[in-house]
């Protein structure tokens, strides 16, 4: 009984160990896998338990995560971003995700970059501020390149020097500099504002824009006009979707328009983005019932008319110092001169019925549509040179801008910073004027002089810009860049479905036409084929 007794205890005893040694296992096991968890955010060795990390520190302060303003690159995207970017100047900071001190400036940061990176920005399209993690492996050449030798290092320069370069402290006249004052918000924005002559400050708002630049006697600032005509080409785009306005009456408008911006609009993503939508565009069109239905942007919304960047969401050279005002329209009427100094003489009058019955068909604001109209109906000669189109285009503008300063003057509606003028004002182009009326202000052009002076602004200085962009990307072809391959093509004069358009286009506008014309040919084959077995 004893023995008994005493077995059943020591069994008992053995099982209450047993129990017990599971236990402390299990607790040690939960209490490692918190330490770990613990290490891992206040530890971050990785992009995710830096997310992880912020959320937890922005739950803790309101409930929900604060997006970072600056962008986050890494070695795989840094030549990209920099690439795209349309901003004048970039900083980027170099750091460690473990450095505190990294850690302590990024709040002073994020406050700078507020002002400048997103769709919100109170100053877009000036300076693009980007962060590098050092720490990271894949970072690791990048950050040797540019000399990192402490954190949090900033530098300062045009984005395209950045692009597959490089930084050395004791190179001489480099255009990417050491930011060494940047140390609290503060002190970098006042940085920045020596080296602008400008006078941000942190507290500015949306839309408070007096720093815009107004010298009108710049003839640079149209360089970064091509970003507003890439955002008012999606603009025009989506306002025709939206407002379902692709109806039979209206297709063979919208087709000729198209096939003069996959021709010579000076951006190359468009031409691209453009080409992409014509090429099924016949088809598309083919069965009448469908027509209605495109309209709904869930058909042709899917495609990209200017690329995947577009739309920024904000307006560079055509900012207006309020919301309401320039903008769109501005980016039109740079759009419009842009495509009229790029056609060859034998499609100018084709050029001019496209852009006319397009703003007929397309145009919304009524008022606007029916005086441009009227203008159109005015010509009764067809045009036989570019240089017939480009003028009378110029003149309408300035018809529509006397008509308009009247107006805003009465009413008080224009931007005061950015009133009506007659185009072009006396400080870009003196020499297009013979003389001026003190009177009634009546001038007396010089047409070959504002010919010129329009194919050169709207020519080779509104794409220079963009222009060095395509040297970075893919730029050279036997020693002329893309921009420049597309200048005269007879496409827009062939009065056909917008495949054939694009075939007769070829390789005026490069590789990509190639590509597009033998997809076109391929799929047109394939049609054929279908068509014949129905018969």
């Amino acid at each position: 009984m004893y023995t008994h007794t005493y077995t059943c205890t020591c069994i008992s005893g053995s099982l209450s160990s047993v129990i017990m040694m599971i236990s402390v296992l299990i607790l040690a096991l939960f209490m490692s896998r918190i330490e770990a968890s613990t290490r891992e955010i206040s530890l971050p060795f990785s992009f995710g338990s830096r997310s992880i990390l912020r959320s937890v520190n922005d739950a803790k302060k309101n409930g929900a995560e604060k997006p970072d303003y600056a962008v986050d690159l890494n070695a795989t995207i840094f030549d990209s971003v920099l690439k795209e970017t349309p901003t004048t100047y970039a900083i980027v900071e170099f750091f460690a995700h473990w450095c505190p001190a990294c850690r302590n400036y990024k709040p002073h940061y994020e406050k700078v970059a507020r002002l400048f990176n997103g769709a919100e920005a109170v100053y877009p399209g000036i300076i693009l501020m980007a962060r590098v993690d050092c720490a990271s492996k894949i970072n690791t050449n990048l950050c040797d390149k540019f000399s990192v030798g402490h954190y949090p290092m900033l530098l300062w320069g045009p984005p395209s020097k950045f692009v597959s370069g490089s930084w050395d402290p004791k190179q001489e006249n480099n255009e990417i500099r050491s930011i060494d004052d940047g140390r609290t918000a503060d002190r970098l924005l006042n940085w920045i504002n020596k080296q602008m002559g400008s006078s941000y400050g942190l507290d500015d708002e949306k839309y408070e824009n007096e720093h815009l630049n107004t010298n009108i006697s710049d003839p640079g600032q149209i360089a970064r006009a091509v970003y507003d005509v890439e955002e008012a080409t999606f603009t025009s785009f989506d306002i025709i979707l939206g407002q379902k306005m692709i109806k039979l009456e209206t297709r063979a408008s919208l087709t000729k328009f198209l096939q003069l911006l996959v021709v010579h609009h000076p951006s190359r993503r468009c031409r691209k983005g453009t080409a992409e939508i014509l090429v099924d565009f016949d088809d598309l069109l083919a069965n009448k019932k469908e027509v209605a239905g495109l309209s709904q942007k869930g058909v042709l919304g899917n495609y990209q008319i200017c690329g995947k960047e577009i739309p920024r969401g904000y307006w560079m050279f055509c900012r207006g110092s309020k919301n309401e005002t320039r903008g769109f329209s501005c980016g039109l009427w740079v759009l419009l001169p842009s495509l009229s100094v790029r056609v060859d003489d034998g499609e100018s009058h084709m050029a001019f019925t496209a852009v006319c019955d397009f703003i007929h068909s397309f145009f919304i604001c009524e008022e606007c549509r029916q005086h441009f109209y009227d203008m159109c109906s005015s010509v009764s000669t067809p045009f036989k040179k570019s240089r017939e189109f480009v003028l009378w285009l110029w003149n309408a503008h300035n018809k529509v801008n006397e008509r308009l300063m009247k107006e805003e003057a009465s009413l008080g509606t224009g931007d005061p910073k950015f009133p009506k003028v007659i185009w072009p004002p006396k400080q870009l182009c003196p020499s297009c004027y013979r003389s001026q009326n003190s009177k009634d202000n009546h001038i007396d052009w010089d047409h070959d002089e504002v010919f010129k002076f329009l194919n050169n602004y709207y020519g080779k200085m509104l794409i220079s810009l963009y222009e060095d962009r395509e040297h970075l990307r893919d730029g050279q072809m036997g020693g002329v860049v893309v921009e420049d391959l597309a200048v005269s093509t007879n496409a827009v004069v062939v009065p056909v479905g917008a495949a054939l358009a694009i075939a007769v286009a070829s390789c005026a506008f490069g590789a990509l036409a190639c590509y597009w014309r033998q997809q076109q040919k391929s799929r047109k084959y394939k049609y054929h084929l279908h068509s014949l077995k129905n018969i």
